[in-house]
């Protein structure tokens, strides 16, 4: 299936905690948009591997997306080589996204700075015709997304835009509440962790709401882009 977004995400709940608002917005606009999931979050605290493929199917429905895939690379110990580059330029060549979402290149959890250069690097190669991938038996084409996005996770960055979010907040926090097991449930016997709190989604709105204030939304989500962008025309933006 062809795509309009893919948005990859080391674990999932990475992509509904910092572009799920984009997503809702994009697929009111009649976008088509799809979710890749590197690992199974099979290394986190609460929760296990069943739990996690549950949540995440949920989380897809309350978005509406029309695709969702698990890579099943090493939760913590998938590294930025060959192999699973290969299975990411599968995706990439599968769906033909004219924009790919990914995770920041600097954060807390160091499997997001991995994933967001392994997939920003994945892009590119997915474009060179001299490397052949299969799906189903079938010889792959080449083909390179047009813009490769990181959205902001934990550590603050500084934008090089923000998407305007304000509808969808709402929608987005449901979507972050289908994952039950991780966060805060008060009846839960399970450790805490820095996403488990009962302020934790105050943090999540205090974040949408900083990004949004500089450019007169009520509530925004911020990317960052390695490149500079181009623009024909200077009343279009923002």
């Amino acid at each position: 299936m062809k795509l309009d977004i893919l948005a990859f995400g080391a674990h999932p709940d990475d992509v509904e905690l910092s572009a799920a608002g984009t997503i809702l917005h994009y697929i009111k606009q009649g976008k088509t948009c799809g979710i890749i999931d590197l690992t199974e979050g099979e290394l986190g605290t609460r929760g296990n591997v069943d739990t996690r493929y549950q949540e995440a199917s949920e989380a897809a429905a309350i978005l509406g997306i029309q695709q969702r895939t698990n890579l099943r690379l090493p939760d913590g110990f998938f590294e930025n080589n060959q192999a699973a580059k290969m299975k990411i330029i599968e995706q990439i060549r599968l769906h033909q996204p004219e924009i790919v979402l990914a995770n920041a290149l600097h954060d807390r959890h160091p499997d997001h700075s991995k994933a967001g250069q392994l997939v920003a690097e994945a892009c590119f190669l997915a474009g060179l015709r001299k490397i052949h991938t299969t799906y189903l038996g079938q010889e792959q084409t080449a083909y390179r997304p047009r813009l490769v996005l990181h959205y902001i996770q934990d550590y603050h960055q500084t934008p090089s835009f923000v998407q305007d979010v304000s509808p969808y907040v709402p929608q987005k926090i449901e979507a972050i509440k289908a994952y039950k097991t991780q966060f805060f449930d008060p009846n839960s016997a399970e450790p805490n962790t820095p996403i488990s709190g009962e302020l934790f989604f105050d943090f999540l709105k205090g974040r949408m709401l900083e990004m949004g204030r500089p450019a007169g939304y009520n509530y925004a989500e911020g990317f960052v882009v390695n490149r500079w962008f181009g623009v024909q025309n200077i009343f279009e933006l923002h």
